[in-house]
């Protein structure tokens, strides 16, 4: 009974810290981008044209669905208007709507793709060596199609973009008399509330953030 006790305590435990390193991460990814944005910008296009040419490809040599791949490529190029006023991004535009339903979408349809139940899984070949017919996809390569493909460039654009309805107070610059303002980083947006939460709890226990001294 106590080891179960412990073992909850320690999933707790190691979920909130496994949160607190991702929420840094994107934090830290943020700020590098915004001190880079040309080179963040270029890497994006790249990196779009690279996983279209690799949809293309699973298409001719791997026997990839046509339509499915042709899905793929229609959302890499609706991705690719994000840049178009690279940082800054209307969270309200068409085009980052239509992004965000398309992640969704294509993560729905080539999850059912590679998850056909009429299909034995590929482990069967380990436990019939005389099978020869088709199977599910090993979960690895599953696992690297979805990553790659399907949310690298989401991913990257989340951390890149800077939402132009959102204006954090640090951001604003005088310049000749005149406000200019900068969209927040999406990715601090979220992450934001999640750190001051951490901090919060932290100052619970008695601790405070560095450069204040503990009560």
């Amino acid at each position: 009974m106590i080891l179960l006790l412990l073992s909850w305590v320690g999933s707790l435990f190691g979920f909130l810290f496994l949160t607190g390193a991702i929420a840094s991460g994107l934090y830290y990814l943020s700020e590098l981008v915004e001190e880079h944005t040309s080179i963040a910008r270029k890497s994006l296009y790249r990196l779009i044209y690279f996983i279209i040419t690799v949809d293309v490809l699973l298409w001719l040599i791997d026997g990839f669905p046509f339509w499915l791949s042709v899905m793929s490529v229609g959302s890499q190029m609706v991705y690719l208007q994000n840049l178009k006023r690279f940082p800054m991004i209307e969270l309200t535009s068409p085009t980052f709507i239509g992004s965000a339903v398309l992640v969704l979408i294509n993560h729905f349809l080539w999850f059912s793709h590679f998850s056909d139940p009429e299909l034995p899984p590929a482990s069967i070949r380990y436990h019939n060596l005389d099978y020869v017919g088709e199977t599910r996809l090993p979960f690895a390569q599953v696992a690297s199609y979805f990553v790659i493909c399907i949310w690298l460039v989401p991913f990257s654009l989340f951390i890149s973009l800077s939402a132009s309805d959102y204006v954090l107070p640090s951001t604003n610059e005088v310049q000749g008399g005149e406000q200019k303002r900068r969209g927040a980083s999406l990715a601090k947006i979220v992450v934001d509330p999640l750190r001051n939460l951490w901090f919060k709890i932290g100052e619970m226990f008695g601790y405070k953030r560095v450069g204040q001294m503990p009560i």
